[in-house]
């Protein structure tokens, strides 16, 4: 038997063990699952640059991977100057993509969303080492994503709303979307720490209903009780039954760091334990952005991993920041992608792995 299956064994041993015998009574996460879970997931080999923006003007930003038959595909978005658009790349081996086309573009007409659309696959198989397959709702896929209305990087009021298609995902085709937003900053029942702008989220079925609804949205939003406008980013919480109308979950965060950004929530299950990978940024001592994760048992209480980043800045083309995680474990290899960001800002995808896969042999330009 090798090291990485013995591994992995012992790991699903301590993970059941500590689930029937180790846990507490706030569903806090005991520290040597977490431990384990670190071992499981870490991805120290660097492989590099996999999508690389064709001039520097451009920037891409890692979105969310699917797989259909014997190809991966990769949501990603791209930002030209106006703003994000979202586009559809396509790979037999998580590390050569090729870039298909836009699936969701800027509106020809105005719209609340017609300057940025930042989308992310919904409703993906998220077992750990799984099918990673799309799953469809009343015969539709769907996607969940954040837009606006102004021109600029992130700029204005962003809100969070839903697309779909009832075609083929791995198609380039024009996603439908519905003609508002689902979640805003400007919403009635807005948390605190919501009330300036909204970003990135991802949207999971509750298979098992243990939030009391079958879909359950992770999102981050900025917000402060005294100056909107200067506070911090966190991720939040909302539940739906129907993929339309949401409601927000907990008066709190979930995840909330109090200072910088906490964001980028991205969900995987390993045996009975719910993992969620994030990324920090401007955090008090320290540099750049990195990504993290933490566990859970109900999908709503966190325990926050306290050792070593995941992904942190390193080489060239990420010394600025290395965030925003999509992650999979395929054919015993767990795939990291993130966001690479280097000194002079440029902006392209990188992935790290568990084993040592070579170097890519993209650079940016």
């Amino acid at each position: 038997m090798n090291l990485r299956k013995t591994s992995f064994i012992l790991y699903s041993f301590i993970l059941v063990s500590e689930m029937v015998f180790g846990q507490d009574s706030n569903n806090r996460v005991p520290d040597s699952i977490m431990q384990a879970t670190y071992n499981e997931i870490k991805t120290p080999y660097k492989y590099g640059l996999v999508l690389v923006p064709e001039h520097d003007s451009l920037k891409m930003d890692c979105r969310s991977v699917f797989r259909k038959g014997d190809n991966w595909y990769m949501t990603y978005v791209v930002f030209d100057g106006r703003g994000y658009e979202t586009w559809l790349a396509e790979s037999k081996d998580l590390l050569q993509w090729k870039i298909l086309g836009k699936i969701m573009s800027f509106s020809q007409t105005p719209t609340w969303d017609e300057n940025q659309k930042a989308g992310s696959f919904a409703l993906q198989d998220y077992e750990w080492g799984g099918r990673y397959t799309l799953k469809k709702y009343k015969k539709k896929y769907w996607m969940s994503y954040f837009g606006g209305n102004s021109k600029g990087y992130e700029a204005g009021l962003l809100s969070i709303s839903m697309a779909y298609t009832d075609k083929d995902p791995s198609s380039v085709h024009e996603w439908g979307r519905l003609s508002k937003p689902v979640l805003k900053s400007t919403d009635t029942d807005v948390r605190w720490w919501e009330n300036s702008t909204m970003y990135k989220n991802i949207v999971i079925e509750d298979k098992d209903r243990i939030t009391g609804s079958r879909f359950v949205m992770y999102y981050n939003a900025r917000g402060d009780s005294i100056n909107p406008q200067r506070g911090s980013e966190r991720i939040g919480m909302a539940l739906s039954n129907d993929m339309i109308d949401w409601k927000r979950f907990l008066k709190e965060p979930v995840l909330n760091h109090h200072k910088g950004i906490t964001g980028n929530a991205y969900i995987q299950k390993i045996k009975d334990l719910y993992v969620m990978f994030y990324f920090g940024a401007f955090w008090p001592g320290t540099k750049g952005a990195f990504n993290r994760f933490a566990c859970s048992y109900d999908l709503i209480n966190w325990t926050d991993w306290k050792g070593a980043n995941l992904i942190e800045p390193s080489e060239t083309y990420d010394d600025l920041f290395a965030h925003k995680s999509i992650v999979v474990k395929h054919k015993g290899v767990v795939y990291h992608f993130y966001c690479a960001v280097n000194k002079k800002e440029q902006r392209g995808i990188a992935v790290a792995t568990s084993k040592d896969l070579g170097k890519s042999k993209m650079s940016f330009k």
